[in-house]
This record gives C-alpha cells, structure tokens and sequence, in this order.
C-alpha cells in the first residue's frame, strides 16, 4: 500500500510548470496509472484531498474549476485499488460539490458528513440550507 501526499496527486493532475517538475510528474503519473489499472493498492486522507482540492481551485495556484477539479479526483478515488475507510463519503462529497459547486469542497464534506449523521448542523451559512438532507440547527 502507497499513502499518497498532495504533492503527489498535484504532480499527476495538473501540467508540469517547470523542467524539475517533469520529471515528478512522470513519476507521479506512473504511480496513479498503476492504482487505475489496479496494480498497486494506495490510500491517502481526508486532509490531503482536502488540500489537493484546495490547492487545484486556487486562483494563486492552479485555478481550477470545482468540475475540473471533481473530474480529475472522481476516477481516482473511484479506483478498487484506491483503500480509503469511507471512500463513499468521499464520493459523495464530490457529487454535492458538483450540484453545489460555490460551497467548495469542505462544505461538501461538512454536507456529506451530515448526510450520514443525521445531525443538525450547527452553521451561519445558509448556503447548506440548499442541500437537501440538511438541517440547520437553529435554537
């Protein structure tokens, strides 16, 4: 089993910047190539999807759409070989960020969360009041 950072999901889903990252593009697409056709287990965390999807969508770094960003991730984790507990939590985030792309990824985890809890949700944004499934905690 392969625990993979964000740098290595960085250097596998987006274009090399220079000729130093080419080189750990190569590698990196090596590695999640094999994790696609189910030659290699690899897991990672909630943390580093978080940040990967943080660092895609950053207008100073890579500036990526939400559905560029879930196109590039959803195959992924997606994958057999890819070990994560909770994997369909992980899923899910992706579709409510897809049909919520504004949220950004770590409502859609709070969402998603939510979902499987049942729980009221103790927030100020009222944007999670589009969610359904939902509910708001109001005292």
């Amino acid at each position: 089993m392969i625990f993979l950072d964000a740098n290595y999901w960085l250097r596998a889903l987006v274009a090399p910047a220079t000729h130093h990252d080419e080189a750990r593009a190569a590698t990196a697409v090596a590695l999640f190539q094999a994790v696609m056709r189910g030659t290699q287990d690899a897991t990672s965390s909630e943390a580093i999807l978080a940040e990967v999807a943080f660092v895609l969508g950053s207008p100073k770094h890579y500036g990526l759409t939400p559905f560029e960003i879930i196109g590039r991730l959803r195959p992924i984790i997606s994958a057999a070989s890819f070990k994560m507990p909770h994997k369909r939590r992980y899923l899910r985030t992706l579709d409510i960020w897809e049909s919520h792309p504004r949220i950004g990824f770590v409502d859609a985890l709070t969402a998603a969360y939510t979902e499987d809890s049942r729980d009221e949700l103790a927030t100020f944004d009222a944007h999670f009041d589009a969610i359904p499934g939902i509910t708001r905690y109001r005292p």
